[in-house]
């Protein structure tokens, strides 16, 4: 056998780089993530109305004008006029700036909370552990809407009324979720190691169990988005959420659901169908992320 004969093939960049995916794409974008792909494309394009609201609406989403009242939809008016003649499209895109924000927004707070209760709770147990599980405990000994909805009747509506309710109650799955990680993390030999070297407790928890929890957080907070414009809507559904004048999906499929029978569906139907979009795509972005993550790790 010459030598000729034992050298092994030489594959060209190129090849290894097409069998992992584009080559300017990240690593776990470059694995054929469909999910994720489709999600960010269907939530871009929501975001992307609700930010250039002002330019796609050729209408005022407040302005009442009782002589083009439930109309169909036109060229003047793409999804047709409710019952006081505001412009439905109109409605619906800035509906999503108002329903968007406070739901990604209502996310952040229970998420920090419930890293931080769940890493404690994980890394310490004992008395620390059973004191914080107790407290949870107690937050899911109610149903979830339930506890939302006494909370925003207690304090009266508005999004920072939201914002309170949905912090009280979401922190005890992001720290429950949090906390399992910690406690397999804890009996880890890094963490061993990093202890007998003297490193400071507050140093281990931020740069070591943070960085190797807070993945599944992530991901999960795609779902509890989901949850929480599924409150948002809920709640101006019953009169408990935004504060009219302001476009809310859900206020408008409570004012439309009246003419239904007439044969107006197009009042319940463009903001229901906006509230499946945003869940699918959000859906989307979550599965693709726990794919991507899992590949990753």
């Amino acid at each position: 056998m010459t030598a000729s004969e034992t050298t092994l093939p030489v594959i060209p960049p190129s090849a290894e780089v097409d069998a992992r995916g584009t080559g300017w794409a990240p690593g776990w974008m470059r694995r054929h993530n469909l999910q994720l792909w489709i999600g960010g494309s269907m939530l871009g394009l929501m975001v992307l109305a609700a930010v250039f609201a002002p330019i796609l609406a050729q209408h005022s989403p407040t302005e009442p004008d009782a002589a083009h009242a439930l109309l169909g939809p036109s060229g003047d008016h793409l999804f047709g006029t409710d019952n006081l003649g505001r412009d439905i499209f109109a409605r619906v895109v800035y509906g999503a700036r108002s329903d968007l924000t406070i739901a990604v927004v209502a996310v952040i707070a229970p998420f920090v909370i419930g890293l931080v209760f769940g890493i404690v709770s994980g890394y310490f147990g004992g008395w620390i552990d059973t004191i914080m599980m107790r407290l949870a405990d107690i937050v899911t000994a109610f149903p979830f809407f339930i506890l939302v909805i006494a909370l925003v009747f207690v304090l009266g509506n508005g999004a920072w009324s939201i914002f309170v309710a949905i912090t009280c109650v979401s922190w005890v799955a992001y720290a429950r979720l949090v906390r399992g990680e910690a406690m397999v993390l804890r009996n880890k030999e890094f963490v061993a190691a990093c202890e007998a070297g003297g490193i400071s407790t507050s140093r281990i928890l931020l740069r070591h169990f943070a960085p190797n929890v807070v993945t599944q957080a992530i991901v999960y907070a795609m779902s509890d988005i989901v949850m929480n414009v599924g409150v948002i809507v809920t709640l101006s559904y019953f009169g408990l959420g935004i504060v009219p004048p302001t476009p809310d999906w859900g206020s408008m499929m409570s004012d439309g659901q009246q003419f239904l029978a007439g044969g107006y569906y197009g009042l319940t139907l463009f903001p229901a169908a906006a509230v499946i979009w945003v869940s699918l795509a959000l859906s989307f972005i979550g599965d693709g992320l726990a794919h991507a993550l899992r590949i990753e790790r």
